[in-house]
């Protein structure tokens, strides 16, 4: 009789019982109750009831052992690989289509809404949402496949018209289609992924940061590395090494910096940790915390029909969002606050419910422009709703 009819994880892994073990295991438990001369037979009412709870004990083993088996790289599949494989910081690439540039023929002024392509095989590319044939008769736009992957299209070949519309007449393309690729299989998905877990650290420093950021509540770090003779501009000594560390333990920071730095390579910032070194000598190890740099930002719309207050509270959301994201030491643009301000890339109707006038910005609650705002090395920029003004008009 078998020990057990469930799964069992042990440090070689899980070991999932076969069926024939769980019936085994029922039949012995069924005889110690009701004796060793109790009829089990699979023609019998009692050796069915058992045939039916050993399936069902099986396919729960079954499940238990893919859930187990998720896990893992190299046996997860399908949606549990997409999601296991991110701790490598890297993600399946999804299905892409074909796309290939048609000439467009007909008369002048003529707009062709949701215009569709076919080619010798029938399969259709749609164009563009609109296109307007100009007043050369003749207009070049992307006919986009419709069928995921790898379709080919030749010199000539998409040449049907598929949604004929008035004062539209030809159609064909001068160049050979871009082939799309379908979805990465989880084959290659985890050849990818052996990949990425073989590339070393492309550098002592490379190493030291990833260090850092891997210590719990750091959120960023930057490395400024002066390999010179001489002071360099931020102020670092010349042969030192300074870190920016938002976020994380002083002393686990410290340790870790001592721990992954180069040999006779010192430290510079505005925090000090006292630290002991393999052989418990103390090590006085610098580093530096980014001071937050308020952003404040004006920004001035003119409302298209449709447009309501919610879409506006997402517009100050995309700004914030997308100031609080820029790295230790990076300058606010306002040119770059353009994007968020049309919501980033999103399709939706949405971003056709107004038209951005101007966005100006400042540091420090200093008066609004269309400066660039400078970050030193060791700050930070930060934004909240409260510091984005939105003007309506």
């Amino acid at each position: 009789m078998a020990d057990t009819p469930v799964d069992v994880v042990s440090s070689t892994g899980i070991a999932i019982p076969e069926l024939n073990t769980i019936r085994a295991y029922l039949v012995g438990k069924f005889q110690e109750i009701y004796g060793p001369d109790v009829y089990l037979e699979a023609d019998s009412q009692d050796g069915q009831l058992i045939d039916l709870l050993a399936t069902a004990i099986h396919d729960s083993n079954a499940m238990g052992g893919s859930v187990y088996n998720a896990f893992s790289p190299s046996t997860a599949q399908g949606a549990g690989l997409s999601s296991v494989v991110k701790i490598n910081g890297i993600a399946r690439n999804v299905a892409s289509r074909s796309t290939c540039d048609v000439l467009i023929g007909g008369t002048a002024g003529t707009i062709i809404s949701g215009g569709i392509v076919s080619d010798e095989n029938g399969v259709q590319w749609s164009l563009p949402a609109t296109v307007t044939i100009p007043i050369e008769g003749q207009i070049t736009a992307t006919a986009t496949c419709q069928v995921d992957g790898a379709i080919a299209a030749g010199v000539g070949t998409l040449t049907t018209i598929a949604t004929p519309t008035r004062g539209w007449a030809t159609v064909t393309n001068l160049a050979v289609a871009t082939e799309g690729a379908p979805i990465e299989t989880d084959a290659e998905l985890r050849i990818r992924q052996r990949t990425s877990t073989a590339l070393p650290s492309l550098s002592i420093g490379d190493g030291l940061v990833g260090a850092v950021l891997a210590l719990t509540g750091v959120a960023r770090a930057k490395l400024y590395d002066n390999d010179t003779n001489l002071t360099d501009v931020n102020g670092i000594p010349p042969h030192t090494i300074t870190l920016v560390v938002d976020g994380g333990d002083a002393t686990t920071i410290a340790q870790t910096i001592l721990t992954r730095k180069g040999p006779g390579c010192g430290t510079y910032g505005t925090t000090t940790e006292t630290v002991n070194d393999a052989y418990g000598m103390p090590r006085i190890i610098k580093f530096s915390r980014p001071a937050a740099v308020p952003i404040t930002v004006a920004i001035s719309i003119k409302a298209l029909a449709g447009y309501t207050s919610a879409i506006g509270a997402a517009l100050v959301s995309q700004i914030v969002d997308y100031i609080s994201g820029l790295d230790i030491g990076e300058d606010v643009y306002p040119g770059r606050l353009y994007v968020p301000a049309n919501l980033g890339s999103a399709t939706s109707a949405s971003t056709e419910t107004y038209t951005v006038l101007s966005v100006q910005i400042s540091r420090d609650g200093d008066p609004v422009s269309g400066s660039t705002v400078t970050i030193a090395f060791d700050e930070a920029a930060t934004c909240n709703t409260s510091l984005v003004s939105l003007a309506v008009s």
